[in-house]
């Protein structure tokens, strides 16, 4: 059920016109939904950590804008995303963490920078963008620090219109050198096994056969593995 956040002497607070948020910048908002996505990622969904994390002094006032808005609900002091409110938080969280990426692999700046520059583009990249940013960097399901990033339609369609910059392990040429981006193993036990093998990130990787088995050298070491070990490392061309 909808209910108002108290003001700090007990009084709503009331600065709605016409259905929209009147002298709030959407950036705010982005920022506050981009929030409770995060600490829900967390386990936390309760409304007094929203505001004590909240880097807004005047985020009670915004958040009344948002209920008002239907971007979310507050029930036991739980935080609630609605429909829509559960849709635009995913998509800041998709630019944010795809430009996070796009920084951290294309540019190669520092985690600080890259977060630094997401925090803007989160706000500015159109749909369209995202989507081509996202299918130039081979649909990463991750941000550079293991984040799920919301997939998105090009996702789906696995668009084949634009040369990904990431692409399978499996789909490197023989002889090419590629340095490994990202693991998504099936499982820690395999996640484990690679890592002893020097199989992570950051390792410039060279394939050497693919049949029968997967033959890949890692500086002076020579591996064999399996299709399914291979299917899981995605690597950026030399």
């Amino acid at each position: 059920m909808n209910r108002e956040l108290e003001g700090e002497k007990g009084r709503p607070f009331h600065r709605w016109r016409g259905g929209t948020a009147q002298g709030v910048e959407e950036d705010r908002i982005d920022e506050i939904l981009e929030l409770i996505w995060t600490l829900r990622e967390k386990g936390v969904s309760d409304l007094e950590r929203l505001l004590e994390s909240a880097q807004d002094a005047e985020a009670r006032s915004i958040l009344n804008l948002m209920i008002k808005d239907g971007l979310f609900d507050v029930e036991d002091n739980r935080v609630i995303l609605k429909e829509r409110g559960e849709e635009k938080a995913r998509e800041i969280i998709r630019r944010h963490r795809l430009s996070e990426r796009l920084f951290t692999e294309v540019f190669e700046m520092s985690d600080e920078e890259a977060e630094e520059e997401a925090c803007k583009y989160e706000h500015i990249l159109s749909p369209a963008v995202t989507e081509s940013v996202c299918s130039f960097l081979g649909h990463p399901p991750t941000c550079p620090h293991g984040k799920p990033i919301p997939r998105g339609k090009c996702c789906a369609k696995f668009e084949k219109g634009m040369k990904p910059l990431v692409i399978p392990l499996d789909d490197l040429g023989l002889g090419i050198e590629g340095r490994i981006v990202f693991i998504v193993p099936k499982s820690h036990h395999r996640l484990d096994r690679l890592t002893t093998l020097g199989v992570v990130p950051g390792s410039v990787i060279r394939l050497h056969q693919k049949n029968p088995s997967y033959v890949l050298q890692i500086g002076e070491t020579t591996l064999a593995l399996d299709k399914e070990i291979v299917k899981d490392i995605y690597v950026r061309r030399v």
